[in-house]
């Protein structure tokens, strides 16, 4: 469960920023937030608000990379580098990322310092008591070309260890040997709509990638059924239909096709799902990301939430998370908007602004920091106004 995450020099981030997810001890304790093992109470829900080019979509981006380096990266080709973008006024320095996390009733601290061409340190630390002990730390030794690895019950054989890649994450690589600890870090559930490039956006792909999802599991399509279908789209069922696809080079494959059903005057009428609207083919894919992290536990990363939806149905959305009848496993959702009405929605230490300056750096700060920010204030109202900064100059 990630509540912690520090970025500096990626992208548009040039200075740290310190996103937390957990809650201050004033806000009322409701549903959108839970109690973890370690004393922790943590949100259900964060939301990044900002202007048109502030650095909402970077910010997101650094988490998914980083869910994407700690599990994936030992399978990127040897010679690949490593998809990072540091701030252009600062090429020659590495990006630092740290996280924290809580797992077992531990609580866990992840850092990286890299860019594109190496790892220049990565190390996991646990909190033992009051402390953090370290579990491995891995430097680059720029003398001997080589990585200096310490290692305290993470269980990865030395030998192995010193073959770690200079584009993988030592705890990728770790799984790949069965360390029980690093299986373990990597099982972590997270989804998201962003890759390295940005939002992915709704398209056949995507939307087939969706249908063959809910083909595989029957629980999550009756409840993608039942939402959309309650959320008054026209629809009476979505069927996912396994068709035969003829591939350019003549290669048979199998594909899974959404069609829509809509019932006029008793009478059912099938319709390819392409020729529903943007919104409905939408909340088909959102949910395709959010229902499996709802049953499941995890983290759902999602950029622009209210992309080809009206703004209601944000409401909606987020209670999927807030209710413990559908979020049993107290998932968690981090998301960019641009409908501020979701303003009303949250406690104020959920929402967190970020802006760029004229020498395009941006900065995000968590609205409860902001001096007089009362927990009972409009801050719809006052964000409109201005009176928090982070709005469109126009």
């Amino acid at each position: 469960m990630l509540y912690s995450i520090k970025v500096r020099n990626f992208q548009s981030f040039l200075e740290e920023v310190h996103i937390s997810m957990e809650m201050s001890q004033h806000v009322p304790n409701d549903d959108r937030s839970f109690g973890t093992i370690a004393g922790k109470r943590l949100s259900k829900a964060i939301a990044i608000i900002g202007p048109n080019a502030s650095g909402k979509t970077a910010l997101i981006k650094s988490m998914a990379f980083l869910d994407w380096f700690i599990k994936l990266s030992f399978q990127n080709r040897v010679d690949a580098p490593i998809p990072l973008v540091a701030h252009f006024s600062a090429k020659d320095k590495p990006s630092h990322f740290e996280i924290e996390f809580e797992m077992d009733g531990k609580e866990w601290r992840y850092s990286l310092d890299a860019d594109e061409h190496r790892v220049y340190s990565e190390s996991l630390y646990c909190k033992q008591s009051r402390a953090y002990s370290y579990v491995f730390t891995r430097d680059w030794d720029v003398e001997n070309k080589r990585y200096i690895i310490k290692q305290k019950q993470f269980g990865l054989l030395q030998k192995e260890a010193e073959k770690v890649r200079e584009n993988a994450s030592l705890i990728a690589t770790a799984a790949q040997y069965k360390v029980p600890l690093a299986l373990q870090i990597v099982s972590g559930f997270v989804l998201s709509n962003v890759n390295v490039f940005g939002r992915q956006h709704l398209d056949d792909i995507q939307i087939i990638g969706a249908s063959a999802m809910y083909a595989d599991n029957e629980l999550i399509r009756e409840q993608m059924n039942k939402l959309l279908c309650g959320w008054d789209l026209g629809l009476s069922a979505v069927k996912v239909e396994k068709q035969i696809h003829i591939q350019e080079s003549g290669k048979e494959e199998h594909i899974f096709i959404p069609i829509g059903i809509h019932k006029v005057n008793g009478v059912d009428h099938a319709l390819m799902f392409k020729h529903e609207s943007s919104g409905t083919q939408g909340a088909y894919l959102l949910l395709s990301r959010i229902l499996p992290v709802l049953n499941s536990g995890g983290l759902a990363i999602i950029d622009e939430l209210e992309a080809d939806l009206h703004p209601h149905m944000l409401h909606p959305i987020l209670d999927l998370f807030f209710s413990p009848k559908t979020n049993p496993k107290n998932a968690q959702i981090i998301f960019t908007c641009h409908s501020v009405e979701v303003l009303s929605l949250l406690h104020k230490s959920q929402v967190i602004l970020v802006e760029k300056n004229q020498e395009c750096i941006s900065d995000a700060w968590r609205l409860d920091s902001v001096k007089g920010v009362r927990a009972d204030d409009n801050l719809y109202a006052k964000y409109m106004a201005g009176a928090y900064g982070a709005i469109p100059q126009v």
